[in-house]
């Protein structure tokens, strides 16, 4: 009785192995040439496969899967598409859901009456109410509107708000949240996307569009960046200069001089150990005298979010370490 059985399931085996490999050579030919094995190409305006080395027509009339329609721009393209948004990971539900517009119009532009606005109102609550069902997509509803929030205020890009909100959803699935607010696991999502993406804002900057303290965003940045393994380098000064350069409103030639400064510190080491904004701030404000540009330290202090004693520091510390290379 178990020899049959055996010998049945190796039957089978052999029965589901000599199947794939039927599908797979008849994959193999449907995309090489009948007649010289040549390589099929697909031309889309005449609706022909062809060979691109003999020119044998192998299917022709194929059915066209794209839109009915022309488009010669971009704006056109977005104005006939009947396609929604892409999915998007700053949203708790990706976008897949129904928004109701809060504004008591019809289709056609026109107010609605005082029936059909009651309606929409009680349409609108139970709307949101479906959309978050549990306590886990509430907690990432609160939290991806804080992000997004954040974000806004100083100036981060869409890529940084994405990440932030991928790094945030990890945190929840791997329950890192319990004992931690909120707001400070979203906050220092945001902290940490911006120095991943090399567009890094100093702490200050965070804490300030933040609602809780610069501590508490500074410890809960450890943790989640240790349990979650992210590779986080070490903010580059040179990666403030231009912001910093524009709020001043710096010449190019300002800038230039600014990271060759940065440049010149880190050959020498004196970047080690020193704040990154610092160094960036105090660049900026040598490159201006340097090159004859009217600013003063209050201004940088305060486009910088920095003391004017530590850029009178680092002023001097990357002046020593020009002259030092022979380079003032």
């Amino acid at each position: 009785m178990t020899n049959t059985t055996s010998t049945t399931r190796v039957r089978r085996s052999e029965r589901r192995t000599s199947e794939k490999q039927a599908e797979t050579e008849t994959e193999d030919s449907s995309l090489a040439c009948p007649e010289c094995h040549g390589n099929l190409i697909v031309d889309d305006e005449h609706g022909e496969t062809v060979c691109e080395d003999c020119g044998l027509v192998v299917e022709e009339d194929s059915v066209d899967r794209g839109p009915e329609w022309r488009a010669f721009d971009a704006a056109e393209k977005n104005e006939k598409s009947r396609v929604g948004a892409p999915t998007t990971n700053t949203m708790h539900d990706k976008g897949l859901s129904t928004n109701i517009d809060w504004r008591n119009k019809d289709a056609y532009g026109n107010s609605l009456d005082s029936r059909q606005r009651e309606k929409m109102q009680r349409l609108r609550k139970w709307n949101e109410r479906f959309r978050t069902r549990d306590s886990k997509e509430r907690n990432l509803k609160q939290a991806l509107g804080e992000i997004d929030r954040m974000a806004s205020a100083v100036g981060l890009p869409n890529n940084v708000r994405e990440t932030a909100s991928v790094i945030y959803r990890r945190a929840l699935n791997e329950d890192l949240l319990p004992g931690r607010s909120i707001e400070g696991v979203s906050t220092s999502c945001v902290y940490a996307a911006a120095r991943q993406a090399g567009v890094p804002r100093s702490l200050d900057e965070i804490a300030d569009v933040s609602r809780v303290e610069k501590n508490e965003i500074a410890r809960t940045y450890r943790y989640v960046v240790r349990e979650l393994g992210l590779e986080v380098q070490p903010a580059d000064p040179e990666s403030y200069v231009p912001r910093f350069a524009s709020g001043l409103e710096l010449s190019d030639e300002a800038e230039h001089r600014a990271r060759a400064l940065l440049q010149n510190a880190k050959e020498k080491g004196g970047h080690s150990g020193k704040s990154p904004v610092g160094l960036a701030a105090a660049a900026v404000y040598a490159a201006a005298l340097l090159t004859n540009e009217k600013t003063t330290q209050a201004a940088v202090s305060e486009v910088a979010d920095i003391s004017e004693v530590t850029i009178r520091n680092r002023y001097h510390e990357l002046l020593e370490a020009e002259e030092s290379l022979g380079l003032a």
